[in-house]
């Protein structure tokens, strides 16, 4: 009986973490979208459970002039991690990704 707990246990969390992973990632093509794979990555800060931000990622400055790009803004797991800790504040973080 400890054993089929565990297994279905183990088989929620599974099954939670690939349903809940899509849920954080934004994804923008710009132009024709990358072209070069060059990859600039930025973390973008926020408090108040995420109302309010505390930096501005310029994503046209990561993008460095290029016209065809895509920009994704995700909570990965790095910032799941790092929420962990901060969210005592209130204080979030979220990743911007610009491929070129």
């Amino acid at each position: 009986m400890l054993n089929t707990f565990r297994m279905k246990s183990v088989m929620l969390i599974l099954a939670a973490s690939f349903v809940l992973t899509g849920c954080f990632t934004q994804r923008h093509v710009v132009g024709d979208g990358p072209q070069t794979g060059v990859v600039e990555e930025a973390r973008q800060w926020y408090v108040l459970w995420g109302l309010v931000p505390i930096n501005d990622v310029d994503s046209a400055e990561l993008a460095n002039g290029a016209y065809d790009y895509e920009i994704k803004t995700e909570h990965n797991a790095l910032d799941v991690i790092i929420g962990i800790f901060t969210s005592v504040i209130s204080v979030f973080p979220r990743t911007v990704t610009i491929t070129r």
